[in-house]
């Protein structure tokens, strides 16, 4: 749990993903497409990632836990939480108070 946190504060946005998984590539995509440049953890390619999975499903109560995104290192949660956020104008606002964007 402490890595995960830990790497979660170190960038303005912060994604934890798994390479395979077709909602952690639409989660990237949709950051890149908005001129963020995230910090992205792999977890199937990262040593301890299966640890760091198992913090990621505590943390979230849901397993799989990826994508799990954070934001000014604050959890923000998975696809649904993102996509509500982005949708309802909400997302872009919270991208610039954490500096991930500035215009």
């Amino acid at each position: 749990m402490e890595r995960v946190l830990k790497l979660a504060s170190q960038r303005a946005v912060v994604i934890f993903s798994v390479s395979s998984c077709c909602m952690c590539h639409t989660i990237k995509t949709l950051f890149c497409d908005l001129g963020v440049n995230p910090a992205i953890h792999e977890l199937d390619q990262e040593p301890k990632g299966k640890e760091m999975e198992r913090a990621l499903v505590r943390l979230l109560g849901r397993n799989p836990p990826v994508p799990a995104v954070f934001i000014g290192g604050q959890l923000v949660g998975p696809t649904d939480k993102v996509m509500s956020l982005h949708l309802s104008g909400n997302l872009i606002p919270l991208l610039r108070e954490a500096g991930a964007i500035w215009l």
